[in-house]
């Protein structure tokens, strides 16, 4: 009897797993949205209250600091409540905040903005480290993969928002993303996620002792590393369209951004396709050469031919680090990543806010953006050295 029960279990599971995964997927379509929701949107809320440059740049501060709020707390809601909770929780604000944008003054939409922001901040986190723990040897790849959807769902947003504004429904189109957040905060409310797949005793002891064994350098180079890549990553993306309207492609140049993205998603999809044939570590290097390259074409760029060569480098290149990046948090640590994760996604949160900031403060003081733009170059250059110092541990 046991003998024709465990077939069925093992697909039973096999199935659930699917079920959790796509979840998971859909899940980070709509996070995608959300968390690049606010620069399309600006336009239509500078002139719904009229507000001056000063007034609308708070927007991105009050949406950075309640990501990082909910990055920060992400560690203790996943240690004590697990991922479930944590989904439940950040999808929720996500359906609240992106509601409230519909607000009747810019004072709620504000407060909406640090709700969602909070939310996305949670969800990151707990998305990427619950398919990295329930992937097994393939994290890697899967980590990929969901990353793409989120790169989707942001490609996405804009052009969504647009159609709703050329057919006078901006309104209905936050709402409808609103209610896919909560339909997906309910969907994870009613998922059973204490039948994936758990560790054996031995392999859980095993993975602690390799976790205590690690020096102290290695936390602190990972967390280095996660710094850098999404720095590197916002400053390349980030001033690519001022780049390009510098090199004068005139009004063109707004559109030079979506050539980074789609640079980043082609990386991703082959990356699912040959991380099984190639080794992590020398995916990685190649990776940050091509980037390092496309940020010197997007440097000595002279023509729009030429930006657009760069950030596409540029973007293909950077496509699978960050997911390796987590996947190598995952598997080095195993459950103790749910710890260290806030402390890690906290240091890219932080990346992703002073390195382009960093970009224009050179840029302003050498009167050069290329001179500027020599801070991703040097972000990939950094992190092929880290890179160099842990491989040792990589590739235990």
């Amino acid at each position: 009897m046991t003998a024709h029960m465990r077939p069925a279990s093992i697909a039973n599971e096999a199935r659930h797993l699917k079920f959790v995964h796509g979840a998971l997927f859909a899940g980070f379509v709509i996070s995608g949205m959300t968390a690049t929701i606010l620069g399309p949107s600006l336009p239509t809320f500078i002139a719904r209250w009229g507000l001056d440059d000063t007034q609308a740049g708070l927007f991105f501060t009050t949406q950075f600091m309640g990501s990082l709020l909910g990055v920060l707390l992400s560690s203790a809601i996943l240690s004590v409540r697990g991922y479930r909770d944590a989904l439940v929780l950040g999808f929720f604000l996500m359906a609240a905040g992106v509601t409230g944008l519909n607000g009747a003054s810019q004072y709620v939409a504000l407060m909406a903005t640090a709700l969602y922001g909070f939310g996305f901040g949670i969800v990151i986190p707990a998305t990427n480290l619950c398919i990295a723990e329930i992937s097994g040897p393939r994290r890697a790849a899967a980590l990929n993969l969901v990353n793409m959807a989120w790169g989707i769902g942001a490609i996405a947003c804009p052009l969504l928002l647009l159609a709703g504004l050329r057919a006078n429904r901006f309104n209905a189109v936050l709402l409808s993303i609103a209610a896919s957040a909560l339909l997906l905060s309910i969907f994870f409310a009613v998922m059973k996620f204490e039948n994936l797949p758990a560790k054996s005793a031995g392999e859980a002891i095993a993975q602690e002792k390799r976790a205590q064994a690690h020096p102290v350098h290695v936390p602190v180079a990972l967390a280095l590393l996660f710094y850098l890549y999404i720095g590197t990553e916002n400053g390349v993306s980030g001033w690519a369209a001022e780049q390009a309207h510098r090199v004068g492609t005139g009004n063109s140049s707004t559109v030079i951004p979506m050539f980074f993205w789609a640079g980043l998603l082609s990386g991703r999809a082959i990356s699912v396709l040959i991380l099984a044939r190639i080794k992590e570590n020398w995916l990685v290097l190649t990776g940050l050469v091509l980037s390092a390259l496309g940020t010197a074409c997007l440097i000595l760029a002279a023509t729009r031919a030429q930006v657009i060569l760069g950030v596409v480098l540029a973007g293909f290149g950077l496509a699978s680090i960050y997911p390796i990046f987590i996947s190598w948090l995952s598997k080095w640590y195993g459950e103790r990543a749910r710890r260290l994760g806030g402390v890690m996604f906290s240091m890219a949160a932080v990346g992703g806010a002073t390195m382009p900031w960093l970009v224009g403060f050179i840029s302003q003081h050498a009167n050069s953006l290329r001179v500027g733009l020599l801070v991703p170059l040097c972000g990939c250059a950094a992190m092929i050295v880290l890179v160099a110092v842990l491989r040792r541990r990589i590739l235990a």
